[in-house]
């Protein structure tokens, strides 16, 4: 059985990838920069990937790594991480990227890029999924302006993917043989923002308005062309129905 390290294990995807090997009863440990005191303490591990503290003592009892880490300094971070997995022989390290980070120019897409990059020329034994947004994102653009009297929105279209299922593909990645870039995976259905928000909406039942913002740019212009979907790849099939039903307790929808 592979020994599995997980980064980001508290975030969002992090906390989903832990809930898959769990399941699979797979041998795993958890980064963290802080202790954790949980029902399997002995999963936590402390480390810092920005300030190079622990990480050779993470990932030197590890076969694989999956890096769901992001935020503020990633490039740092990553090389932190290449460095410790090179030197205490890592066999396999499987990346989350987005979809379109390498044809958007968003700050945060091109950080991701860079990483997907430093990944590719380490020389370590890696693969690399880029995945579309997660309905957990569109639902916040939303629900950060829940005391608003309009809900504003970007006139784009989403392909937002189930997190769960995306940490599915990343457990299944793990146990594979590295294969470098994989196909891009993302929901089951190309929709509008608005189309969302009005879902949204009638979810709570809402009778604020939806107004578009008149947004300019290189990114925007990027997203409105659908860079970053990949609709010949619906890899995903909760839909946001089914999502924000859950968040309200209710039955889901099949979208």
């Amino acid at each position: 059985m592979k020994s599995i390290l997980v980064t980001g294990a508290t975030g969002t995807l992090g906390r989903e990838v832990r809930r898959v090997l769990v399941e699979q009863k797979q041998d795993f440990r958890l980064l963290s920069r802080s202790a954790h005191v949980d029902d399997e303490p002995s999963h936590w591990l402390v480390g810092d990937l920005k300030k190079n503290v622990g990480l050779d003592a993470a990932v030197e009892s590890v076969d694989t790594i999956i890096h769901c880490a992001t935020g503020a300094g990633d490039s740092l971070a990553a090389e932190n991480l290449i460095a410790a997995a090179t030197r205490t022989g890592v066999a396999h390290l499987v990346y989350i990227s987005i979809v379109g980070v390498d044809r958007i120019p968003f700050g945060y897409y091109r950080t991701k890029f860079q990483v997907e990059r430093l990944i590719e020329e380490s020389g370590l034994p890696h693969t690399i999924l880029r995945a579309t947004q997660f309905h957990n994102l569109v639902y916040s653009i939303f629900s950060a302006q829940h005391y608003w009297p309009v809900l504003f929105i970007p006139d784009i279209r989403v392909q937002s993917i189930e997190v769960a299922e995306v940490a599915e593909r990343l457990a299944e990645i793990a146990l594979d043989p590295p294969a470098g870039r994989v196909p891009d995976i993302g929901g089951p259905r190309v929709r509008t923002i608005r189309e969302l928000a009005e879902l949204y909406l009638a979810s709570s039942g809402s009778r604020r308005r939806v107004v578009r913002l008149p947004l300019r740019g290189r990114a925007i212009t990027a997203f409105r062309v659908g860079d970053h979907l990949c609709p010949d790849n619906p890899y995903g099939t909760g839909t946001f129905e089914q999502f924000i039903a859950r968040r309200a307790g209710t039955p889901g929808s099949t979208g």
